[in-house]
């Protein structure tokens, strides 16, 4: 069943970089029956929580862009939590879909699914060939787990669950926190303090820990304390110091175009249409007389049928399908910030994974592709960044 102007649409991790993106395009489009709970007010951990949410809201639809995500530190220092937080609300949230019997679902993973050595560009069909990157090991499992639970529902019960994976993102309310803020923003914020720092601009660095304390150091704290806790994560007076040596190669993809994408894969894209089996609902369940398809929990048990063959790496790759080096960007951000001292990369530090360019073919042919190049959105973002300082 298609979403309509006047179904009820729940995105959770609506106040989130994605989520407050899909939030505002579907907006755009017309779509204002939408549902949204802050943290506070819904934790998508607790079952019985999501359960009474889902029993007095019931919606038609779900945009599951709510995650526990950081960068390669914090992925580091919180291992179980990176799993375990999002399996809880993975599992909660698509259960009680099910449960609801929600139309349309759309769940949101992250590229770094894809084998630490994986052939570039990645397409879908890598994903599970070989190991993966260490570091984020434990997100990305959850997040394998996700997609492979819409794909088994899919399967199982004819539901219309589709799986976005997109590449690296950046835009407005992204992450700017030091302690777990993914490259991009991390890196513009070091680079915009250290600038400040060497202005002795220290009015709007004071703000600047205000709006975003470090380790729970903030605009009222000394001259030296501040001066010490930024040296900590490698900021000083015109010069910052980047974790890693600057060589891997990364693709990043303007926030407001994922939600564009992401918009467009939940009102335009079904199951059938990635498979590419026009009648996967009546091969899968058999068609009733009156046109209906039989859903009730006995239908489809043992997943895949002999008739479709197996059927695996249904979710869709969403990115640009270019790259930049880690110093190329710090450059971009350089010149986006104007800053002129000095950026130096510590190669005692971690990398992570070489290359992440993913292959955007799938998601080209079911008619979607960027518009924000990467020099424009770092422009773009240090801009909005700014004006949240004031």
């Amino acid at each position: 069943m298609s979403l309509t102007k006047e179904s009820k649409i729940y995105v959770a991790g609506h106040r989130g970089l994605v989520g407050s993106a899909i939030w505002n395009n579907l907006k755009k489009r017309g779509y204002t029956n939408l549902v949204g709970r802050t943290h506070a007010e819904l934790d998508l951990t607790n079952q019985q929580a999501v359960r009474d949410f889902f029993d007095q809201e019931c919606p038609n639809g779900v945009v599951l862009a709510a995650a526990f995500v950081g960068g390669i530190m914090a992925n580091s220092l919180y291992r179980a939590d990176f799993i375990m937080q999002n399996m809880l609300m993975q599992c909660n949230v698509i259960g009680e879909s099910y449960r609801h019997g929600v139309d349309k679902l759309l769940f949101l993973g992250s590229t770094c699914i894809y084998p630490k050595n994986a052939p570039q560009p990645m397409k879908e069909d890598c994903l599970l060939t070989s190991p993966l990157e260490y570091t984020n090991e434990e997100y990305a499992i959850a997040k394998i787990a996700g997609l492979k639970m819409c794909e088994s529902y899919n399967l199982q019960y004819g539901t219309n669950y589709i799986a976005v994976m997109p590449t690296n993102l950046y835009g407005p309310n992204d992450n700017f926190h030091l302690e777990n803020s993914h490259v991009m923003p991390a890196m513009m914020r070091k680079v915009y303090l250290a600038r400040l720092i060497h202005e002795g601009d220290w009015e709007t660095i004071r703000r600047d820990l205000d709006r975003r304390p470090v380790e729970g150091i903030n605009g009222s704290a000394s001259h030296d304390t501040v001066i010490t806790i930024l040296s900590k994560y490698g900021i000083s007076d015109n010069k910052v110091v980047l974790w890693g040596t600057g060589t891997p190669l990364r693709e990043f993809l303007w926030s407001e175009d994922m939600a564009d994408a992401s918009v467009h894969v939940l009102l335009n894209v079904d199951f059938k249409d990635i498979i590419g089996i026009e009648k996967y609902s009546s091969v899968h369940y058999g068609a009733k007389t009156d046109g209906t398809v039989d859903r009730d929990h006995s239908a489809g048990r043992g997943g895949a049928l002999p008739q479709l063959g197996e059927i695996r790496n249904c979710h869709i790759n969403v990115g640009t399908g270019k790259e930049v080096t880690i110093r190329q960007l710090s450059e971009m951000v350089a010149r986006a910030t104007g800053f002129q001292g000095t950026i130096e990369f510590d190669a005692s530090k971690p990398d992570g994974t070489m290359r992440k360019l993913i292959d955007v073919e799938k998601l080209h042919s079911l008619g979607w592709t960027h518009s924000v190049e990467l020099e424009d959105g770092v422009a773009r973002l240090f801009q909005w960044y700014k004006n949240e300082e004031r």
